[in-house]
């Protein structure tokens, strides 16, 4: 039986999650006494795990810095949360419905993200999504995006192949995953990189809205 797998990216593909993520990173370089970088910059970064994401807006800085406003990130975020200070990440209108058709086709559907296992665990229990995902990939156990280390996994876990695994996701690292593990890359528009650099990073397509999703990924 051929398995179809679709993986789909959290942030900016599920979930819009900028605002928070921002002003998590605004923390953590305020603890560390720097200039926080200008918002449209830490959206190019979301979907990088964190000490590459703090590389990104910190090319000057070595790697103990770099890691340490990640952890200045982590700290800030789960206190923010608890201080009742973030609101919670909407899924993006359609996605829920989306996710239900897929499911009655037939696809076998996972996530892979820049998240931790526990972030990812709490977004997907909150909006009753979970049950949609077989195979669930972190920055907990793999290197950062755009290495394919996340599909290559999720692939395993469902018992698909490249040829009918489709990476779904906004920005240029979840194009080059795709790329390089052999998978379909279907870039959605609503996210946080414009469609011209999904292209140039290896999209095969990409979609302008949600509704048009399911489309893209029956034409894979």
């Amino acid at each position: 039986m051929t398995v179809r797998l679709a993986i789909f990216d959290c942030d900016g593909t599920l979930v819009d999650s900028q605002a928070n993520i921002c002003a998590a990173v605004e923390h953590a370089f305020e603890a560390h006494a720097l200039v926080p970088p200008p918002r449209s910059a830490i959206r190019r970064i979301v979907g990088l795990s964190l000490v590459e994401a703090m590389a990104a807006l910190l090319p000057g800085a070595d790697n103990a810095q770099h890691q340490a406003v990640a952890e200045a990130y982590r700290t800030a975020f789960f206190r923010l949360r608890g201080e009742g200070a973030m609101g919670e990440e909407p899924l993006y209108q359609g996605i829920a419905d989306t996710l239900e058709t897929l499911a009655a086709a037939g696809w076998a559907m996972g996530v892979a993200t820049g998240k931790s296992d526990r972030g990812l665990a709490r977004i997907l229990a909150h909006h009753g999504i979970a049950k949609y995902f077989i195979t669930l990939q972190t920055a907990d156990r793999h290197p950062s995006k755009p290495h394919p280390s996340m599909i290559d996994a999720a692939m395993a876990d469902a018992g698909a192949a490249p040829a009918t695994t489709v990476m779904i996701g906004d920005t240029s690292f979840d194009m080059a995953m795709a790329r390089a593990a052999g998978a379909r890359a279907v870039g959605v528009a609503w996210g946080y990189h414009p469609a011209d650099e999904l292209h140039a990073a290896g999209a095969h397509i990409v979609v302008e809205g949600v509704g048009a999703l399911i489309g893209a990924l029956e034409a894979s």
